[in-house]
């Protein structure tokens, strides 16, 4: 393996041209923790279940969840954690 060297300056531009790269990109395509916070539309469709059903897991303390007024809001990872630990594996036969 051939090793190559740069001086610190150059170093330096080269971080900032990745890290303004890395900006420009998000700014295009938002990342999940744009979407980390899911209302009951999102988890309803996700799910595919009822709001009556939804509110029922809410009720039973199945999926945590945060409200500000009527409106409630889930944390992606709450969801999957959920789904993880309702899933269920058949035994081969």
């Amino acid at each position: 393996m051939e090793l190559k060297m740069i001086e610190g300056r150059s170093f330096d531009r080269l971080k900032q041209c990745v890290t303004d790269l890395l900006e420009r990109s998000n700014k295009l395509n938002p990342s999940q923790t744009q979407r980390e916070w899911l209302d009951n539309q999102d988890i309803c469709c996700l799910l595919g279940i009822s709001l009556r059903t939804l509110q029922n897991y809410r009720d039973k303390g199945l999926i945590p969840y945060s409200q500000t007024g009527h409106k409630c809001y889930y944390k992606a990872k709450d969801i999957e954690r959920f789904l993880e630990e309702n899933r269920h594996i058949n035994p081969l036969k």
